[in-house]
Formats: C-alpha cells, sequence, structure tokens
C-alpha cells in the first residue's frame, strides 16, 4: 500500500468553515484542526482590509436557541464546530468588551456581589481583585439573586446563589451557604455561558437581562439549558465575566497580554485559505501604477486620508461659490456614510442590539439618521453600561450648515468633524467617543 505524502496528511487535517459577518455574507474558510480562533480572526481581518486591534471575535450563534458566546481566542475552531448542531454558525464581529475587566476591574465587579470584598469589610484592596480570580489556589465568589426558569415549566424562581471554581450554586434555604443548603446547578469544566438573543417574552423572562449556561460537549436540546435572569446589566456582566474567569483563569490573562502578531499572508498555513476572493481591496495610486495595500492599519491610514482629501476639497467649492454655501456639495453632505461607525436608517432597537453586541463598553457609538427629524441625526453612546441617544441637529449661520449637540454651541461642517471633535472632546456627552460600532462585510 502506497504510504500518505505530507500534503496528503496535511488535507486530511483540513475541515471547511463557513464564517457570516452581520449583514448575512458567508465566507468559507479552510482551518487546521489546530487553528484557534484568534488565528481565523486574524486571517479574516487580513481577507478584510480591517484594523488588527485586538477586539475581533469568532462568535458562535445558535439561531434555534436563540443563544450566542464569543469564543475565547485560545479555543480550538474545529473542536468547537464539532459540538454545533448544523443550524447552528460562526460569526465575525466586534466585542470591545473582550478583556475590558482587565482594564477596568471595578466597573465589571460590584463590592455587594464579590463575597471575599464583603468579608474583609473593604480592607483587602480592589486592585487585588483580578489576582484573586487568576490565582488558582485562592477561592474566589461571587454571590446574589438571580431568577432561574423552571425546568419544563414557564415560571422562574428567585434563588440566591453563589459562583465558585468548583460551579454555581443555589441555597434552598434564604442566603444560607452552609453546605446542606447548597444545591449544585451547573459546573464550570463541562459548561460555557451564552448570551440570550430572543427576548424576554420567548422564555417569559422577568427582566431583559438574560444569559444561559449549556454544556459544551454533544447536540444540546432546551430542556438541558440552564435559563437564568439577573435584575440589571452590570449584575450580568459580573456573573459572565467572572464565569469565563473562574473556567479559563490565567489563560485569559496570557490571551490578553500576549501581542498579535501581525501577519502577512505567506505566514499563514497553506490550508487557511478563503474559497471566495470577491471583497474589495485597498489600493495606492501615488505611483506610475496603482498596488494593493496589504497591511491593514496602511489601509485605514489611506482611507482616512481620502477622506480628509474629499472634505478640503468640497470646502474649496464652497469658498469658489459652487456649489452655493446654501446648498452644500453632494459629497460633503454624504461622506459621513462612508465611515465605519455610520449605520444610516436604522432604528433604535437595532442601535441597542449593535452596542450590545459588541461589548458594552465606555465611549462604544454610533450615528444614524433619526428617525423623527428627516434632517437630522442621531448619535448612540454607551457609558457605564447604559445606552443613550444625543440627537444631532442642523444649524445655518451665514448661509451655511452646520451640524451640532450642543444647540448650537460648538458646530462641525460635517459629521466627521464632529465625532473626531468628541473623540479628544468630551463636551457636553458622558465620556469621550472611543470605539466605532463596527459591522464589516467579508
Amino acid at each position: 500500500m502506497p504510504s500518505c505524502s505530507p500534503d496528503c496528511c496535511l488535507y486530511l487535517a483540513v475541515e471547511i468553515i463557513k464564517v457570516f459577518s452581520e449583514d448575512g455574507v458567508g465566507k468559507v474558510v479552510e482551518v487546521t484542526a489546530g487553528m484557534m480562533a484568534r488565528d481565523v480572526c486574524q486571517f479574516l481581518v487580513y481577507k478584510s482590509h480591517c484594523l488588527d486591534d485586538n477586539c475581533w471575535s469568532l462568535v458562535e450563534h445558535h439561531s434555534l436557541l436563540g443563544l450566542e458566546r464569543c469564543l475565547e481566542d485560545h479555543e480550538l475552531v474545529v473542536s468547537v464546530k464539532a459540538c454545533m448542531p448544523p443550524e447552528s454558525k460562526f460569526l465575525f464581529r466586534k466585542n470591545y468588551a473582550k478583556y475590558e475587566f482587565f482594564r477596568n476591574p471595578l466597573n465589571f465587579f460590584p463590592e455587594q456581589m464579590v463575597a471575599w470584598c464583603q468579608e474583609s469589610n473593604g480592607s483587602i484592596p480592589q486592585s487585588q481583585l483580578l489576582q484573586n480570580f487568576l490565582n488558582s489556589s485562592s477561592c474566589p465568589e461571587i454571590q446574589g439573586f438571580l431568577y432561574m426558569k423552571e425546568t419544563g415549566r414557564k415560571s422562574w424562581k428567585k434563588l440566591y446563589m453563589f459562583l465558585r471554581r468548583s460551579g454555581l450554586y443555589y441555597s434552598t434555604k434564604g442566603m444560607s451557604k452552609e453546605p446542606r443548603h447548597l444545591q449544585l446547578l451547573s459546573d464550570l469544566e463541562e459548561s460555557n455561558i451564552f448570551t440570550v438573543t430572543t427576548g424576554r417574552k420567548m422564555h417569559n423572562a422577568p427582566t431583559d437581562y438574560q444569559f444561559c449556561i449549556k454544556p459544551s460537549k454533544g447536540r444540546t436540546e432546551l430542556k438541558e439549558l440552564k435559563m437564568l435572569c439577573a435584575e440589571d446589566e452590570q449584575s450580568r456582566t459580573c456573573w459572565m465575566t467572572a464565569f469565563r474567569l473562574l473556567k479559563f483563569g490565567i489563560l485569559l490573562y496570557q490571551n490578553y497580554k500576549t501581542p498579535h502578531q501581525r501577519k502577512t499572508i505567506s505566514n499563514f498555513t497553506t490550508p487557511v485559505r478563503s474559497v471566495s476572493e470577491n471583497s474589495l481591496v485597498a489600493m495606492d495610486f501615488s505611483g506610475r501604477t496603482g498596488r494593493v495595500i496589504d497591511n491593514p492599519v496602511e489601509a485605514q491610514s489611506a482611507a482616512m486620508e481620502e477622506g480628509h482629501t474629499w472634505r478640503k476639497r468640497s470646502q474649496r467649492m464652497n469658498v469658489l461659490g459652487s456649489p452655493s454655501p446654501l446648498h452644500p456639495s453632494p459629497l460633503s453632505s454624504v461622506i459621513h456614510r462612508t465611515q465605519l461607525w455610520f449605520h444610516g436608517r436604522i432604528m433604535r432597537e437595532e442601535s441597542h442590539r449593535m452596542i450590545m453586541q459588541q461589548g458594552q463598553v465606555d465611549g462604544l457609538f454610533l450615528l444614524r439618521d433619526s428617525q423623527s427629524n428627516p434632517k437630522a441625526f442621531v448619535l448612540t453612546l454607551c457609558h457605564h453600561q447604559k445606552i443613550k441617544h444625543f440627537q444631532i441637529l442642523p444649524f445655518e449661520e451665514d448661509g451655511q450648515v452646520f451640524f451640532s449637540l450642543d444647540d448650537g454651541s460648538t458646530k462641525f461642517t460635517d459629521l466627521i468633524h464632529l465625532v473626531e471633535f468628541y473623540q479628544l472632546n468630551r463636551g457636553i456627552l458622558p465620556c469621550k467617543l472611543k470605539h466605532p460600532c463596527t459591522v464589516v462585510a467579508l
């Protein structure tokens, strides 16, 4: 029998997956058994000419169950796919909150929910909080009330729960944590934590802050899910972040600290390739002939420079009197539509969904057309895990149209200038604009 060649063995170790962007377009990618979620994200970043900022995630999405979660960077994609039902899929999406708890732990762990802080009466510095989670010999514990959906029923029961390294427990007697009163609800080793995407009506949930613990192996049925519901967004985020930290521990910190190795296409192993190559690419025409810009940072810089050039050109046209200052040039009136943070005629509910999916960190923002005023726009901004909306109104002065967030006190000739200003200055906003809510087509 002829021996198997190295190329043949490599081929047998390859699996085809399909990854979808948020506009519903999918890209087929070949991956090896040893490829991690981070590797696939870097490949898609390279192919889509995105800015590689360590905030991209591969999302495991279960449409029938109404669940999704961001894969951890170190998870093996082929292994995850093997446990997913046929109707489920992978999404490619921004997740700014992926490692935000390492930068701002106090925003993620309220003192009243951390038993360690309660028992010490605040004598232990909060700066040691993450060390407590990452140290496998310590015993951190998250505590608080959660609603739990009773198996096979539509009703929910409010219970006092404790999250430890050994699992999630609920007390059968009030807030007692005596061992005889604790019932194990789920372990961490064989489970993953998901957000619920179907809204509160489907499960008759008491609040909007649902999440779910799902067995990580095998094809899961609805009755095997542990459906939970928090009182508010901060406590839901605390439970879900603590679950990740207790399950993966120091691996998460290593993922956070490991710098991205910026890769060219030659650095990727041979099977990692896109089957369809019909996406737009950035071009440089500064020389005698055009060239493709492969570096995503250079591509982003070129796009920004081109936007500045367009605006300068439109301003010169206004000075020359063509077109009239009373009627801004078509280019200046639509230039914002080329920006990643502008999402056009989406509804308020859709803007909420997008902000929530991309992490709900301070400064996450998008701009959209106003539903109530066809000449106005709306800035949607996240601050302290709450989503706020600010109307951008047009003002006419000396025959020229300006845009303002503060009733004309600070005016801008276009929305790009407005965004750039509030990225550097907080102004009337609760925080600066920091993270654009981005949807990238694969």
